[in-house]
């Protein structure tokens, strides 16, 4: 399965390419898909590229999702009898 995720514009930097920010980790990718997008601005990226840019409230909400999924999936691997 492919995941695409939003990530913050941190940096423009020369050749169609930015430096995003997800949570401290930092990552150049290219933006050669995208027009207009500027410092600040979220995206959603997959396999580097980031494919559309993305409104504030969506990105955190997304990012919220995510954020209860891992903590759903720890709680579920420290269940007894789970099955795994």
């Amino acid at each position: 399965m492919c995941l695409a995720i939003p990530v913050q514009v941190a940096e423009l930097t020369p050749g169609d390419m930015a430096v995003v920010d997800l949570g401290g980790v930092r990552k150049e990718i290219s933006l050669a898909l995208l027009d207009g997008v500027d410092v600040g601005d979220w995206v959603i990226l997959h396999t580097g590229f980031a494919l559309s840019k993305l409104d504030p409230a969506e990105a955190e909400k997304t990012l919220k999702l995510f954020a209860e999924m891992e903590t759903f999936e720890e709680a579920l691997a420290e269940t007894p009898g789970n099955g795994e």
